[in-house]
């Protein structure tokens, strides 16, 4: 085996990204505090062709020095819009037929593995605070929550890996419907 070069793999420019059809997910970061963990989720948006990230509350939004870091040039492929309150937001994206879900632990979550996606639909995707999580009013609005399941002795995953693992699901997911 031979490792590809760059050259070799071809990705999309930013005009053809901005032209390819999207996966029919939005993000939503409500709070995010680390710099790093808002350009790690551009790049895994960027990665898998999602539609938007909505940036709420104190989440910085591009440009922004720390943020490209980790983003590489997805601030520049990825929409994105930023938002003051995200009780707004969800409740604008429910208004247009978007199923929304938060990624949290709560009582009668649905796990991840167990979650079904259903054809044609468009979801949104809320991801809170680093420290205090999706904020239980955003909760209250949602159309349900989906937990990542863990089995060690931790309890939560860094905001950019959940973000990782709960779209790479999705998106294999909703190719399986398609397919």
């Amino acid at each position: 085996m031979r490792k590809l070069a760059n050259s070799e793999l071809e990705r999309k420019n930013i005009e053809e990204f901005r032209k390819a059809g999207k996966t029919p997910l939005i993000i939503i970061l409500d709070d995010i505090r680390s710099l790093h963990n808002i350009g790690s989720v551009f790049r895994t948006s960027d990665a898998f062709l999602v539609e938007k990230i909505y940036l709420c509350g104190i989440t910085a939004t591009p440009p922004n020095k720390e943020i490209h870091k980790t983003a590489l040039g997805a601030t520049e492929t990825v929409a994105w819009e930023y938002a003051k309150d995200v009780l707004e937001v969800i409740e604008k994206l429910k208004a247009d037929n978007v199923a929304v879900y938060a990624i949290e632990q709560v009582e009668n979550s649905v796990m991840l593995n167990e979650f079904q996606v259903k054809p044609e639909e468009k979801y949104a995707l809320v991801f809170g605070n680093e420290v205090k999580g999706v904020a239980q009013e955003a909760i209250n609005l949602c159309d349900g929550v989906i937990e990542i399941p863990q089995l060690g002795t931790k309890h939560s995953l860094n905001i950019s890996v959940s973000a990782g693992i709960v779209v790479w699901d999705l998106f294999q997911k909703m190719a399986q419907i398609e397919a």
